[in-house]
């Protein structure tokens, strides 16, 4: 039996990662492959309740360690249920945030520290490490805007500036950190074209592995 592809999208807040995603996923699926789309914080049952505490904008006295170890927890629940089955079944897997998030997020934006933040998703993901990510890069004024016109914004959604930069931040140093695994995708053209430059890159990964 084929093994599976587990491929992840990552970005800041409003860089698209749900639409390309789910673009991708369509033209994939039409090609007859044997794909599945899900997210973070979420995906399962249990997942999804935690999702729901950790984005609810009531939550205001979510501590930062309370929040990165709830991420965690969420993540391994996902895991277990929905990536790994799948993954052993042979399917692609396209993941809408994973372990990156908690690193940039927690570990940077929060002031926790990528290394202690790893210790904990690396207990909660048991080795399972995505062989692509697609990062999708906007700039912080284009996240702002996208979201405004999303509207419904969640906790982390409602963040200062200050805090998305140091997400960003977060993220440029996970870039240089796993060169190898983390693809750049320049998010601030036309969707089709994002859409395009994602689907590329996340075939090229299908091929080698299949």
């Amino acid at each position: 039996m084929r093994k599976g592809v587990f491929i992840t999208f990552e970005g800041n807040d409003g860089a698209g990662k749900t639409t390309v995603c789910l673009q991708v996923l369509k033209r994939l699926k039409q090609e007859g492959h044997e794909v599945i789309y899900t997210r973070e914080p979420g995906g399962s049952r249990i997942a999804e309740t935690i999702r729901n505490i950790l984005l609810d904008v009531d939550n205001k006295e979510l501590t930062a360690r309370t929040e990165a170890l709830l991420y965690a927890a969420s993540r391994s629940q996902h895991l277990q249920e929905i990536v790994i089955p799948a993954l052993q079944a042979g399917k692609i897997v396209l993941c809408d945030r994973y372990v990156d998030s908690s690193l940039a997020y927690q570990g940077v934006a929060r002031d926790l520290g990528i290394e202690d933040v790893w210790k904990i998703n690396e207990f909660a993901i048991d080795g399972y490490m995505p062989q692509k990510t697609l990062f999708l890069a906007v700039s912080i004024e284009t996240g702002q805007k996208r979201m405004n016109i999303r509207g419904d914004k969640n906790r982390l959604d409602l963040e200062q500036d200050s805090f998305h930069q140091k997400v960003r931040r977060g993220y440029e140093a996970l870039i240089k950190m796993y060169p190898e695994r983390i693809q750049v995708i320049d998010a601030e053209p036309a969707l089709d074209v994002v859409v395009q430059a994602a689907y590329d890159v996340v075939k090229i990964v299908i091929e080698e592995y299949e």
